[in-house]
């Protein structure tokens, strides 16, 4: 057979991931508090990208993300104004007043070390920042001067930031540390225990592992851990909760055999097994209800007084409103969604004036990735209404009538009725809230699965199986409690088919106790 050359055409599809198509289903996914900090990075990092506020020019106006407000402004007016030569160097924006004041106060200081043949910088060192680089401030200094956006620097002295400032725990306990132990090495040793604990005030670390990594001996590191089980706040430092308590107790002096055996045995008090901690600590009715109201008035975590990171609240991205023929309007949070803007203005200025075909190509890139940022921000808005709005229809009984009503819903149903990917709208329910009549809720919260019916009927949610489970339990007599058995009973005469090893699962989900437990505990607080 011969060999001969062919000419062929073949044709054939792929996907290729851009950095900017990746850059798309990272914003997907992000919360709003992760988008704001993202927007942030890209503000610094992209001359091109500004933040909508009431000072921005309607001529520099490209498009933004929130296009469901009143006041956008379209795209062809936006590149008509810099077609018409709106960025040229005659109506270039006039000189900050901060540059100006800048100018006139180097010719100033300028004139001042002409007169005394010195410099101010090295006249007045603490004036005018550090003379030598490497003496600069440290980070997280408040007393630092803060360069500003023009280059300037803001004062040096911060007394909102000195007085706001919360002390941490690891502040609180170097205080101490300076004047328990004199010893540099104990200091050392010290200082690493305190790096080591948790926010709580607990030390997780491993002894040995510390005395390997520091290259001493345990018995140092016990030595240095005795001294720092002695600061302020009582039962820092301790390596277990027993130990926690322990600590409080000896420092009031009433740490007894009793009250050892009771730490000692800490789970039996969990789980309210007041007969067996009695005959463990060898002590009658009235000890033992004292020994457990000391125990009660100690603190388990010492170290949360302190300075230590602020809970963010939940900020929700779609509110849900009932109108007044019973249906249901979505509007997205205003709030959350980013106003990016593209300065086209600035771009056609600066491109005229470059003559380098790498800074062309920079600004090329920097008006690509404005241009795709404030897209994705907008297509992120729109498929985040898009879902919500199929879930509200699919979960209509739930807003109408409560968490019995939730209906089984899956990504691949949503996915499937408004034609995207599953992926898709999984990205879009992680971290996003829903405010309803209801409550505030995570999108993925409506997705549950289903729990067959005894008679055939429509399936129940498994959220909705949960509620009915609490709502027995807590409504349950004390002298009936309901066993898991009993529960599977109650459920399946309701037309729920389920097992009960769903049950105990779901139950255990819930944090609720075993019905023993729960006789145990209700039978105690009747006395």
């Amino acid at each position: 057979m011969a060999l001969t050359p062919r000419l062929d055409l073949r044709q054939s599809q792929s996907l290729v991931m851009t950095p900017q198509l990746m850059q798309a289903i990272q914003l997907l996914q992000m919360s709003n508090l992760e988008l704001t900090a993202h927007i942030q990075k890209e503000l610094e990092s992209n001359p091109l990208l500004e933040q909508a506020g009431a000072d921005t020019g309607a001529e520099d106006l490209v498009a933004h993300s929130d296009q469901m407000t009143n006041d956008q402004m379209s795209n062809e007016q936006a590149n008509a104004g810099a077609a018409d030569g709106q960025g040229t160097e005659d109506n270039a924006a006039p000189l900050d007043l901060a540059d100006q004041m800048g100018e006139k106060a180097a010719d100033h200081t300028e004139a001042i070390n002409q007169d005394l043949d010195a410099r101010l910088d090295n006249v007045f060192p603490d004036d005018n920042g550090p003379s030598n680089q490497n003496d600069g401030p440290q980070l997280n200094d408040p007393w630092m001067s803060t360069p500003t956006r023009n280059g300037g620097a803001a004062p040096d002295f911060d007394l909102e930031a000195v007085l706001a400032g919360e002390q941490s725990l690891s502040d609180h306990l170097e205080q101490q540390l300076s004047t328990a132990i004199a010893e540099p090495r104990g200091r050392i040793i010290g200082q690493f225990l305190i790096n080591e604990l948790d926010e709580q005030g607990y030390l997780k670390s491993d002894l040995s592992l510390v005395a390997n990594r520091l290259g001493i001996e345990r018995q140092e590191v016990e030595e240095a851990l005795a001294i720092l089980q002695t600061f302020e706040p009582c039962g820092v430092f301790a390596r277990s909760l027993a130990e926690c308590l322990a600590l409080q107790l000896k420092e009031k002096n009433r740490f007894d055999p009793a009250i050892e055996a009771l730490l000692d045995n800490l789970d039996l008090l969990a789980k309210r097994d007041f007969v067996a901690l009695k005959r463990l600590c060898k002590v009658d009715d009235d000890d033992f209800a004292e020994m457990v109201a000391e125990i009660r008035a100690l603190d388990p975590r010492p170290g949360s007084a302190f300075g230590h990171v602020t809970i963010q609240p939940v900020i929700p991205d779609v509110f849900v409103r009932q109108n007044n023929d019973g249906s249901w309007k979505l509007e997205l949070n205003s709030e959350t969604l980013p106003r990016v803007l593209v300065n086209r203005t600035y771009y056609a200025t600066i491109s005229k004036s470059t003559k380098d075909s790498q800074e062309k190509e920079f600004l090329v890139d920097c008006l690509q990735n404005a241009n795709w940022l404030v897209k994705s921000l907008d297509q992120r808005a729109q498929t985040i209404l898009k879902v919500a709005t199929e879930i509200v229809r699919q979960q209509d009984a739930f807003f109408a009538y409560g968490v019995t009503h939730l209906r089984p819903l899956t990504l691949k149903m949503v996915a499937d009725a408004i034609s995207m990917h599953e992926s898709t709208v999984s990205r879009v329910t992680s971290n996003k809230y829903m405010a309803t009549n209801r409550g505030v809720f995570e999108l993925k919260y409506f997705f549950t699965s289903a729990i067959s019916a005894t008679s055939g009927a429509d399936s129940h949610s498994a959220e909705a199986v949960k509620h009915r489970i609490r709502q027995a339990i807590d409504q349950e007599d004390v002298k009936k409690i309901l066993s898991d058995d009993a529960l599977v009973t109650l459920l399946r005469a309701e037309g729920i088919d389920i097992a009960r090893r769903t049950v105990a699962k779901y139950r255990e989900a819930m944090n609720i106790p075993s019905s023993v437990q729960r006789r145990r505990e209700k039978k105690a607080a009747l006395g």
